[in-house]
């Protein structure tokens, strides 16, 4: 049941509970700066998992960052339920699992959740909150967390905000590159899952043709030793004067580079929904998910509707993506052998010359505009 009525007029402590991976807090500041700017007395806090807790790093619109972790001990509880318990006005779940309802049962009384499907084992959490909305693929996450506010009659707002950097003057005295009057290109070849990766092969293939055009090529990834490992094998094979930026620079200091960046290329990974919340051209691989559900998000886009279709290559503002080949496409499954390490023959399968002529037609246009 919906119960508008008995949901504060006037909060002022909120928190926001976005226990994901790194896309998924970005893609919850719209709605953490609708509240804001709706309720600008209140302190609003958001609780993330540690090791996400940089993609809000700078954001003006939060008052403290709670953290804790993917596996809590009992410690772990120990300090985290202290901070949340009766601490709020209301609480805000943008994750349908157990854990994060749990923690928004003790943080308030009041309480506006996502929430799984009515024929799931999480049916009864509809019956612990004052506004709920079904989780469901067919709606963009950014929307759905949107959908979240029509409890409290707010004006949403769409737009991402991504880390901010505070020491830009000694980022770019540490890496000439960002101001030089060389264009460059920013390459991320590594997703956090196995199944959702281009080919190294087609990366380099590509990083040649970027570099025939006169572009620099800088190389980011993860802070794993699989990502930065893979991403050197690549550098090694590409032409000279590529600048990996593997395992160096924060993910706010990352921002601010691919911000002046002439384009970004990248798989369907956190990175990518930073990229195109800087608003420069964006062309995200896609395979095996599905972009209605997970696309990067435009920047400039104001509508309720899904930006993107199921199928198809397709261009939303500044995003242009692609998908691989087959009639499977998107299967929404984790690769062709259903687990996180998989391989994707839709994506082994994109050529890239594709995405060359891509790229040089993005160029062609902006070279007109």
């Amino acid at each position: 049941m919906t119960d508008y009525k008995s949901l504060p007029p006037n909060p002022k402590r909120i928190l926001v509970i976005a226990m994901r991976f790194l896309g998924d807090v970005l893609l919850t500041t719209p709605l953490i700066h609708s509240l804001k700017l709706a309720y600008p007395d209140a302190e609003i806090d958001v609780l993330v998992y540690a090791n996400t807790a940089a993609m809000l790093e700078g954001n003006q619109d939060i008052n403290q960052i709670l953290t804790t972790v993917n596996r809590p001990t009992f410690a772990d509880y120990g300090r985290l339920v202290p901070q949340l318990f009766r601490h709020y006005d209301l609480a805000m779940v943008t994750q349908s699992g157990d854990r994060p309802f749990l923690y928004g049962l003790l943080a308030t009384t009041k309480r506006v959740a996502l929430v799984p499907s009515k024929n799931t084992t999480g049916w009864w959490k509809r019956y612990f909150v004052q506004h709920w909305v079904e989780f469901d693929d067919n709606t963009h996450t950014v929307l759905q967390h949107l959908k979240l506010l029509n409890a409290l009659n707010i004006k949403k707002y769409f737009a991402l905000i991504p880390p901010q950097c505070s020491e830009t003057e000694q980022l770019l005295k540490q890496y000439p590159f960002i101001n030089s009057n060389k264009d460059y290109v920013v390459l991320h070849p590594h997703p956090q899952w196995a199944y959702k990766q281009w080919t190294s092969e087609a990366w380099i293939e590509l990083g040649h043709y970027l570099h025939e055009l006169g572009l620099t090529l800088v190389l980011s990834c993860g802070p794993s030793k699989q990502e930065i490992d893979y991403v050197a094998n690549i550098e090694q094979q590409l032409p000279e004067g590529a600048i990996n930026l593997a395992g160096q620079v924060s993910l706010a200091q990352l921002t601010t580079i691919i911000s002046k960046a002439k384009l970004y290329i990248g798989p369907d990974t956190g990175i990518t929904h930073l990229a195109a919340a800087t608003g420069i051209p964006v062309i995200a691989l896609f395979g095996p998910t599905n972009p209605v559900k997970w696309a990067p998000f435009p920047v400039a886009y104001q509508s309720e509707a899904n930006p993107f279709d199921k199928i198809g290559d397709q261009q939303v503002n500044n995003v242009h993506l692609i998908q691989g080949a087959g009639d499977c496409v998107p299967c929404d499954l984790e690769g062709c052998d259903r687990h996180r390490l998989s391989h994707s023959d839709c994506l082994s399968k994109l050529s890239a010359k594709k995405i060359q002529m891509l790229v040089l037609s993005i160029l062609q246009k902006d070279k007109k505009a």
